[in-house]
C-alpha cells in the first residue's frame, strides 16, 4: 500500500478546492437522507435531497500546513424533513466533486432537518 506525505496530501486538497471553483456557477453541497450511493459516479436520488447550500467564489479561505479551509456557506432553507445521512459536493460546473458521510466526514450540530428550517456551514476544513 502506498503512503502519501502530509505535504503531498495538502497539495492535493488545494487542487481539490480549486476544482470546486471550476465552472460558471458557485459550488454547492446537497445534504440527503437515506443510503449513500456506492460511488460519486452513481446518480443521487433527488427525492431524498433535504437542503442545498452554496459556497462563495472563490471557495478557498485559507491554506495552512495542516488543512485547507473553505469560506462558510450561505444559509439555505430546508426543503424536506428528514435525517441528513450524507452530502454530495458539486463544483461550479455541476460536476460531482465528492460524497461525504455525515458524522464521519462532515459534522452537523443537528442531523434532523425540518422543512422550512435553515442550515449553513460556518467551518469547512479539508484535512489530509
Amino acid at each position: 500500500m502506498s503512503k502519501t506525505s502530509i505535504k503531498a496530501k495538502l497539495a492535493m486538497m488545494q487542487e481539490f478546492a480549486k476544482f470546486m471553483d471550476n465552472g460558471s456557477q458557485s459550488s454547492t453541497v446537497i445534504f440527503y437522507e437515506g443510503t449513500q450511493p456506492t460511488s460519486p459516479a452513481v446518480a443521487a436520488d433527488h427525492t431524498k435531497a433535504l437542503v442545498t447550500l452554496t459556497l462563495p467564489e472563490p471557495c478557498i479561505k485559507d491554506v495552512t500546513t495542516s488543512y485547507v479551509e473553505l469560506h462558510p456557506s450561505d444559509t439555505a432553507t430546508v426543503t424536506k424533513t428528514g435525517t441528513a445521512t450524507w452530502a454530495r459536493i458539486f463544483n461550479g460546473a455541476g460536476e460531482v466533486a465528492a460524497d461525504l458521510t455525515v458524522g464521519t466526514d462532515i459534522t452537523l450540530a443537528n442531523t434532523n432537518l425540518v422543512v422550512g428550517g435553515t442550515l449553513n456551514i460556518q467551518s469547512i476544513k479539508l484535512r489530509p
